[in-house]
């Protein structure tokens, strides 16, 4: 018995150590296999590491953009007084969210950036030393719909995704900040506001209002133990997003919704003078450094339309000498480069030079509430008593507004505005409109909205029917209504500062849009007006 015991003791003892041995060999195996795992994984960390200190050591030059980039407000030129509205919305103790309109290339981000390191300065301000100016581009800011991904406003990365890590192995979805809890305590600024999807637009006013973001998961359960506590605390309370918004845009107000303005308060960057686009071209050059002529400053001047374009041309000038061993850059290097980018020179909208005849100085709009002049002719010609009839042209029927994903088209309201007026012409006036052949031009296909040409194309007419001149150094803006009433428009200081750029000396604007500013304005009359009779004894020259 005791020899059949120990020869099964035996055996069971042998079968023991056998599984013994397989399971040693198993996890020596394991345990090898990990170390030999870990030894490739060092290796390889070891190689991107040095891979990516021999990038970092290489290095170009810095590009003159970002050399030319003003250090300090005084720096962003022909900006003063939207930078003092800026200043005084971001610099206090209580900062306000900003919209800041104006052209490309015009100093926007510039003067962004550099009001939160003015306002950290401020002691009363609430921006701390550390608080972050994060940039984000509306342009390229991808909305996901399926909410993966929301670079703006954060995200949930849920455990059924790839990459979820450890925590999407245990079930757990992980939030993901997005821009506006990591601008938290600073500046948020949104290039080209105007371009956000309306999901993601919302969705911003929604954080606006209350300083945070709330995420949601369907895979999040209040009562699941296995899931961090600040995770927990981040479903339940939401991310801090207390920041201070400034967004730029190259939109017309009106474009933009009404909801996000009447949060913002709106600052308007006016496009640069010849004087400033010239600054510019001159401090870019000393940036270099090089010498540049005044004949090629001159001639960058008159094709650059911001400040952007004038420091690029001189960038490729510079090249360009360099490449021909010269140490300054002369009129010829700046035509090559003109010539090579097909530039046109800037528009120069100037009044005529004498008094004429069914020729009218308009005011306009367009871009980023850009003022401009417009030239409104009429020629009239007498026909058959009844038989006349009145054409426009010049008119841009459909103007196409917005980015490639939220497109919509505008149709000109031109041809209503003139209809209006040929019926203050006949009612108010008692002018026998049917008698005459009317052709209205508008030279240059400038966009014209329509109402605000109304006072303009009415003057016109009336100056050509009764072959009086209109002075040629006034230009007006104004909507005519069927009783002859001139009506308010929009964007008065734009044209007010277009027509005084243009060296026009009396402008008519409706009443109105009187303002108080206009008593200041420097060697330039600001006249406001009730109805078409004051206009007319204004314009015309008997």
């Amino acid at each position: 018995m005791n020899d059949l015991f120990l020869r099964y003791g035996g055996i069971l003892y042998l079968v023991q150590f056998f599984f013994a041995v397989i399971i040693g060999i198993y996890f020596w195996t394991l345990l090898k296999g990990q170390k030999s795992r870990k030894t490739g994984i060092v290796r390889e960390s070891e190689k991107e590491t040095l891979r990516l200190r021999q990038m970092r050591n290489i290095k170009l030059t810095e590009p003159l953009a970002s050399l030319t980039r003003p250090a300090h407000l005084s720096e962003v030129e022909g900006q003063s007084e939207g930078i003092e509205i800026l200043r005084s919305a971001m610099c206090g103790a209580n900062p306000q969210h900003v919209i800041i309109y104006g052209p490309p290339g015009v100093g926007k981000t510039a003067a962004a950036r550099l009001v939160l390191e003015e306002a950290k300065q401020n002691s009363l301000s609430p921006f701390s030393q550390s608080a972050k100016f994060v940039e984000v581009d509306a342009t390229i800011s991808r909305f996901d719909e399926r909410n993966i991904a929301d670079p703006l406003i954060g995200s949930v990365h849920d455990p059924i995704y790839q990459g979820a890590g450890a925590m999407g192995s245990a079930g757990i979805p992980q939030p993901k900040p997005g821009a506006c809890t990591k601008a938290h305590g600073g500046m948020l600024f949104i290039d080209e506001i105007g371009e956000l999807h309306p999901m993601q637009m919302n969705k911003l006013l929604k954080v606006l209002e209350e300083r945070k973001v709330i995420l949601e998961s369907a895979y999040y359960s209040s009562s699941d133990t296995n899931i961090p506590d600040h995770i927990h605390d981040i479903f339940r309370n939401g991310l801090p997003a207390d920041f201070r918004m400034v967004g730029a845009t190259t939109r017309m107000p009106q474009e933009l919704p009404p909801a996000l303005r009447s949060r913002c308060l709106e600052v308007f960057f006016r496009p640069l003078e010849k004087d400033d686009i010239r600054k510019i071209t001159v401090n870019a050059a000393s940036k270099i450094p090089f010498q540049i002529l005044p004949e090629a400053v001159e001639e960058i001047t008159r094709y650059a339309n911001n400040g952007r374009e004038a420091v690029n041309i001189v960038q490729l000038a510079a090249g360009i000498a360099q490449v021909e061993k010269l140490d300054y850059i002369n009129l010829s290097i700046v035509e090559k480069v003109l010539n090579n980018g097909r530039l046109s020179p800037r528009p120069d909208i100037k009044p005529a030079a004498k008094p004429q005849i069914g020729s009218v100085n308009g005011l306009a709009v367009h871009e980023a509430n850009v003022g401009t002049l417009i030239e409104i002719e009429v020629s009239t010609m007498a026909v058959e008593t009844g038989k006349g009839k009145w054409t426009v042209t010049g008119v841009i029927e459909e103007e196409h507004m917005g980015a490639a994903e939220h497109r919509y088209t505008r149709k000109s309201m031109a041809r209503g505005a003139v209809e209006n007026v040929i019926t203050v012409l006949k009612s108010q006036l008692g002018l026998n409109i049917k008698d005459h052949d009317i052709h209205i031009n508008f030279p240059g296909g400038t966009p014209v909205d329509g109402p605000s040409a109304g006072i303009s194309i009415a003057t016109a007419i009336v100056s050509a029917l009764n072959s009086k001149p209109v002075d040629n150094l006034l230009a007006m803006t104004g909507e005519i209504s069927v009783h002859g009433k001139v009506k308010p428009v929009g964007g008065v200081i734009a044209k007010v500062e277009a027509a005084r750029r243009a060296g026009i000396k009396r402008v008519i604007i409706p009443a109105e849009n009187w303002l108080q500013i206009f008593k200041d304005f420097p060697d330039l009359e600001v006249i406001p007006v009730n109805d078409i009779n004051e206009v007319l004894e204004k314009a015309l020259i008997d």
